[in-house]
């Protein structure tokens, strides 16, 4: 019987969460246009967080499925 809130499926999404975290905190630090008022400081990066952050929260939300045995 497994005690954990989460499935092996949902711990993964949740790092692919923070890895697109990551990489959009990256992309927004990456413009170097003065200030970060570039294209990737105000619209692609901030895009990229937003979606890791409804990935992280797409990952809590999903029930596991029921194991059959």
């Amino acid at each position: 019987m497994n005690n954990l809130p989460f499935a092996k499926k949902n711990y993964q999404m949740m790092v692919l969460g923070v890895i697109i975290l990551v990489m959009g905190f990256t992309i927004m630090s990456s413009d170097k246009t003065p200030h970060g008022f570039g294209f990737l400081g105000l619209t692609l990066g901030p895009i990229v967080v937003l979606a890791g952050f409804i990935v992280g929260i797409f990952a809590i939300l999903r029930t596991p499925e029921k194991e059959s045995k």
